[in-house]
């Protein structure tokens, strides 16, 4: 659906945003818990350095929360709306939902961030 090249298919399948071909996280699985948030220091296909300056992803934490927000706003509407679940049934099924995809919302939080500040180049890798 979407090709190599574009934001949508580096974000989600969180790749290195240059040359679309390495990984940033060490770890394909964000589930596991232990090396969740190691990130290779540069790319290893193109080089491509993933902390270009200190603290760089405290900004992912806003992207995190506009992810946030847009999940519980369509969680809640599906449950409230279309469900038609109580206050409290809507309100566990948004913690719940929210708990289990943590751990991805961060990685893809911090793929998004990287991917706005570095653009895609398709002669990174000749």
């Amino acid at each position: 659906m979407f090709t190599k090249g574009s934001k949508v298919y580096g974000i989600t399948r969180m790749k290195c945003p240059r040359c679309h071909e390495g990984d940033l996280f060490e770890s394909k699985n964000a589930y596991d818990f232990k090396n969740m948030a190691k990130m290779h220091e540069e790319c290893p296909v193109c080089k491509q350095s993933f902390s270009p300056e200190p603290n760089f992803y405290y900004g992912a934490m806003y992207v995190s929360y506009a992810y946030s927000v847009a999940l519980f706003v369509a969680v809640y509407v599906i449950s409230a709306v279309f469900l038609d679940l109580g206050i409290w049934a809507t309100i566990s099924l948004l913690a719940g939902v929210l708990l289990v995809l943590s751990p991805y919302l961060f990685r893809l939080s911090r793929s998004t961030y990287i991917h706005i500040f570095v653009k895609y180049d398709k002669n990174a890798l000749g």
